[in-house]
């Protein structure tokens, strides 16, 4: 099997990595469990990816209010 590249590092490039993969699956270059795989992945990424921002915002919701007292 080749190699595939896939970015997921920005929801930018999962939300392009979960297209390339189903416009792959729809040409029959990628098998379904490959895909469902990648999709679990991907989905597990884009958890991250929130938990990270969410805790950004907390972080400076809570900067500003010590900064205010």
């Amino acid at each position: 099997m080749a190699r595939i590249r896939l970015k997921t590092r920005t929801v930018t490039e999962v939300r392009r990595t979960l297209s390339r993969v189903m416009n792959m699956v729809a040409n029959g270059e990628m098998d379904n469990k490959t895909a469902n795989t990648i999709i679990l992945g991907c989905n597990a990424v884009l958890s991250s990816i929130r938990t990270d921002e969410q805790q950004k915002k907390i972080d400076e919701l809570e900067k500003i209010l010590n900064e205010a007292r």
